[in-house]
C-alpha cells in the first residue's frame, strides 16, 4: 500500500512515522547537527565512513523531528536518551524520552534513507532500499516465520517479498513486541520499502519546512 503523507500534529492517541532520504532530512532549515547531544556526537565522531556517518546524523535529527511533531515542543527540546538494560549503561541500546515514559521511538537508517516514529506505548520502524535483497534462506529462515518464507518463494518477485517480511520482522523486534500491527508500504519516490509496529494506529507526514504563518494585513479602506 502507500501510505498517505501529510503534515500533522501528534493527538497523544496516534502514532507518527516519516520516511526520507538523508538528504532531505540534512536539508531541512530546522534540523542540524547542534541538535545532538554531547554523547551522540561522540559516537558519531567515531563513523568513519562519511555516507553512514550522514544517515545516523539524519536519523537522529527525523527523530526529533517525529518528537516535535507528537509532543508540540520544538525539535531543540525534543533529544531522546538511550539506555541498555543488558550492560546498565547510558547512550546506546533502546532510544526513550526521559519526561514521557509511556511514549516509545524508534529510528532506522539504510543506505541514504532514514526513518523515525514515536507513539503510545510501544513502536519500531525500520526502512530498506526497495531494491535491496535479503538472504540467504538459511539465515532468513531463523528470523522469519516458516509460513512468511514460503509465501514469499511462492510470490512472483520471491526477493522482493522477503524485503517486506524483513522489514516488518525488523521493525516488530525494535519495538519489542512480536504481535504488534505493522503498517507497511513502498516509498517509490524514494524507492523505500517501510514498516512501523506500534501499539496505537500510526500515520505519516512529509518532511519539510514548518508551514510559515499566514499573516493578515489591513484592509485597505479606499478598495
Amino acid at each position: 500500500m502507500t501510505a498517505p503523507a501529510r503534515p500533522m500534529t501528534g493527538d497523544g492517541r496516534t502514532a507518527l512515522a516519516a520516511v526520507a532520504t538523508t538528504g532531505e532530512v540534512l536539508a531541512h532549515p530546522r534540523l542540524h547537527e547542534g541538535l545532538l547531544e554531547p554523547w551522540e556526537l561522540r559516537r558519531l565522531a567515531a563513523i568513519r565512513m562519511p555516507r553512514r556517518r550522514d544517515d545516523v546524523l539524519a536519523a537522529r535529527l527525523l527523530l526529533r523531528l517525529c518528537v516535535a511533531r507528537f509532543t508540540g515542543r520544538p525539535p531543540e527540546e525534543s533529544a531522546p536518551a538511550q539506555y541498555c538494560a543488558d550492560c546498565d549503561r547510558p547512550g546506546h541500546g533502546r532510544p526513550y524520552l526521559h519526561d514521557h515514559p509511556g511514549v516509545g521511538v524508534s529510528l532506522s537508517h539504510a543506505d541514504g534513507l532514514v526513518g523515525a516514529a514515536v507513539g503510545p506505548g510501544a513502536v519500531g520502524v525500520d526502512v530498506e532500499p526497495a531494491t535491496r535483497r535479503p538472504g540467504p534462506l538459511s539465515v532468513l529462515a531463523r528470523v522469519l516465520p516458516e509460513s512468511a518464507v514460503r509465501e514469499a518463494a511462492d510470490a512472483p518477485d520471491p526477493g522482493a517479498a522477503l524485503l517486506r517480511f524483513w522489514v516488518r520482522a525488523e521493525a516488530r523486534l525494535k519495538a519489542g513486541d512480536g504481535d504488534l500491527r505493522v503498517l507497511e508500504w513502498t516509498d517509490r519516490h524514494r524507492s523505500a520499502v517501510v514498516a512501523v509496529a506500534s501499539t496505537a494506529p500510526a500515520t505519516t507526514f512529509t518532511v519539510g519546512p514548518e508551514p510559515a504563518p499566514r499573516i493578515r494585513r489591513p484592509r485597505d479602506p479606499t478598495r
